[in-house]
């Protein structure tokens, strides 16, 4: 099987599992030198953006996970949009045309919860309108485009290939980034934490509620999708429970020993959707999955790992 992104967040921690249920693995790198070094595992220098690439990608493969993707946080996308979106879009097109003439048995797209419209109820599979939250409209956009073209090689050709669509919730885990300009909400609050910064800068007034999925129970349920599903297929996988910031860095500051930090919120930074709440009941009765790692437990891993790997 072939993992795209195998030095990412979601591909790094996609391996581990795979390693662990005795899997043969290929996985395309792109600059970062691979971060898992195992015989099992078959590693392939490539640039997803041209097709060659991708064709080489998909040689003998059965199973495609795309992961591989342009990735950034909150201020990235607020000053320079655009990085989202020619990249991926090419990056989506090619790898899906290469598993396609690879005759790869099904592909899974991990796609986004920014899809969905700004509601203040649990958004389903089916409550996708394209419209999207302004600061998120062009990555919206991007996932939802990719997911459209799923959906055609699944069911408007004469020779299908199966397309599995995953939108997460916002995950959270080891080997995420943690640069200030890449970082999203949970690892940079997590690095202010573990640096003991003084004032200590929160963006917003912290009342966002969002949906937050520690990445071993992604990884559980992106895995048990591609194997329980068919044909073409849209699937949340997330906690299911929406928390605001506030509650968040209670728990990061109290993981790092960090409770008395002196807490300032910076209303001036760009704003990230202010509600996300994710209905999972798809996933359960389909797959029989649910979340099993709690918040606490996920940030206190997190930390420790932090501490382990980047102090």
């Amino acid at each position: 099987m072939l993992v795209a992104g195998g030095t990412g967040f979601v591909g790094v921690n996609l391996i581990k599992k795979l390693l662990r249920l005795g899997a043969k693995i290929t996985a395309t790198l792109y600059k970062t030198p691979p971060l898992i070094v195992n015989d099992k595992i078959r590693y392939i220098k490539t640039d997803l953006r041209f097709p060659v690439d991708c064709k080489k990608a998909c040689e003998n493969i059965d199973l495609v996970f795309m992961c591989a993707a342009n990735t950034s946080g909150a201020k990235v996308i607020a000053e320079t949009p655009l990085v989202h979106l020619t990249p991926n879009v090419i990056m989506n097109l090619n790898i899906l045309e290469a598993a396609y003439e690879a005759c790869v048995d099904k592909f899974l797209f991990m796609s986004s919860n920014t899809v969905y419209p700004p509601l203040n109820k649990a958004v389903k599979e089916n409550d996708v309108t394209n419209e999207f939250y302004e600061s998120y409209h062009i990555v919206g956009w991007m996932k939802r485009f990719t997911e459209i073209v799923c959906e055609i090689y699944t069911n408007r050709i004469g020779n299908p290939m199966k397309t599995i669509v995953v939108r997460p919730g916002n995950l959270y885990g080891p080997y995420d980034k943690f640069d200030w300009e890449k970082s999203k909400v949970i690892p940079a609050l997590i690095r202010r934490a573990v640096e003991r910064h003084d004032p200590f800068i929160v963006w917003g007034d912290g009342t966002d509620l969002k949906d937050f999925l520690y990445i071993d129970d992604y990884i559980e349920g992106m895995l048990s999708s591609m194997e329980k599903l068919d044909g073409f297929k849209i699937i949340n996988i997330a906690s299911g429970k929406s928390i605001t910031l506030q509650k968040i860095l209670k728990e990061i500051l109290r993981a790092a020993s960090y409770e008395d930090a002196p807490v300032e919120y910076d209303l001036l930074k760009p704003k990230m959707i202010p509600k996300r709440f994710i209905d999972i009941t798809y996933a359960n009765e389909k797959l029989g999955w649910h979340p099993k790692v709690s918040l606490a437990d996920g940030i206190k891993l997190t930390v420790d790992w932090y501490r382990s790997n980047h102090q």
